[in-house]
């Protein structure tokens, strides 16, 4: 999308059409239905008040006994089945859907992985999801599953006339996602992961990322359909994480100019850590500061535009900031702030 304040566009991958989603059962989205069912609350497009009520065999599940209802994987299933839900999870997957295409997304992330614990199932459910939701926009998808045999079933099942899938994602682990990208004619997010694990720094990340630009280059992907992956991990586990993935950042920009697109799970950073939002957004703009044209988020929440446009001299943004650069060990003034109520966001 073309972002006020930016001198070149900003890649937004959608990550709302997931069965990962979660919606925390005391949250204002989950209530009573009209037939006093316990449901997911929305309001559609007419402004009317729309529920999924949520089955009986999700309330057994340890998620939801632990207060965390998958909205979209009981979209998904009760579109799927074609009971008397069905309607109701096709209309709110389309409401997900929407809401990203009118956010100016650029891609959408379909994952099916929860799902079911069985692989076929979750094979046939990407396919199933990649046709429906194509059914509802012309916005391309990327396919995204922990599997390989469940990319290859979204792909398989996409209708490429509309525009080119983005397979998400390849790393040294699974190498293969490259050639499956060059036989579907696909743009790929390849990820800094290692042959066995993740990296511990920004060193490694750019050692894994390379190897695999590498290898898809000389496979015929052009830089410009590449988006790589820094991996974002949480300044909560470790002060220095987000400086990691940011100097890898400037070090791919600089080592392969500005043709390839440079991504991450933005939110990812803030596990953990009180007033995500704010941390959130300053990530994204020391992302954006340091090469990042791309980022695996929520386009709904998280309006690009105004993330830009923050006041960056407020003394809440300088605090952010200097906790992810590590200059705040261990958080501890970012927290002091907070227990303080001196952070606006």
């Amino acid at each position: 999308m073309n972002v006020n304040g930016l001198n070149k566009p900003f890649i937004v991958v959608g990550e709302n059409v997931h069965c990962t989603r979660v919606l925390l059962r005391k949250g204002q989205r989950i209530g009573d239905g009209p037939d006093g069912a316990e449901s997911v609350l929305w309001t559609h497009a007419d402004g009317s008040h729309r529920f999924l009520r949520i089955p009986e065999d999700v309330k057994k599940s340890n998620d939801f006994q632990e207060g965390r209802v998958k909205h979209v994987q009981i979209a998904v299933k009760a579109a799927m089945q074609g009971d008397g839900d069905a309607q109701d999870g096709l209309d709110y997957i389309r409401h997900v859907v929407d809401r990203q295409v009118e956010a100016g997304v650029d891609f959408l992330d379909v994952n099916t992985d929860e799902i079911s614990y069985r692989h076929e199932e979750q094979q046939d459910a990407m396919a199933w999801l990649v046709r429906t939701v194509q059914s509802m926009t012309d916005t391309p998808l990327s396919v995204d599953s922990s599997l390989m045999e469940t990319i290859a079933a979204g792909m398989n099942a996409y209708d490429a006339t509309v525009g080119r899938p983005l397979l998400n994602s390849a790393s040294l682990e699974r190498a293969e996602a490259l050639d499956l990208a060059v036989d579907h004619h696909a743009g790929v997010i390849i990820t800094a992961a290692g042959a066995s694990g993740m990296p511990e720094n920004d060193t490694q990340r750019v050692d894994h990322a390379s190897q695999m630009i590498d290898t898809a280059v000389a496979k015929g992907i052009a830089l410009e359909d590449i988006q790589v992956d820094l991996l974002v991990f949480p300044i909560s586990v470790d002060s220095a994480f987000g400086l990691h993935y940011l100097d890898a950042v400037r070090q791919i920009r600089d080592k392969y100019g500005p043709a390839i697109h440079i991504t991450g799970g933005m939110s990812n950073v803030s596990f953990g850590i009180p007033a995500r939002r704010l941390v959130n957004d300053v990530f994204v703009n020391l992302a954006i500061e340091y090469g990042a044209d791309a980022g695996i988020l929520d386009p709904v929440t998280r309006n690009i535009e105004k993330i830009v446009g923050l006041d960056q001299s407020a003394t809440s943004y300088q605090l952010a900031r200097q906790m992810l650069l590590g200059e705040d060990r261990s958080c501890k003034q970012f927290l002091r702030a907070y227990r303080k109520g001196e952070l606006t966001q």
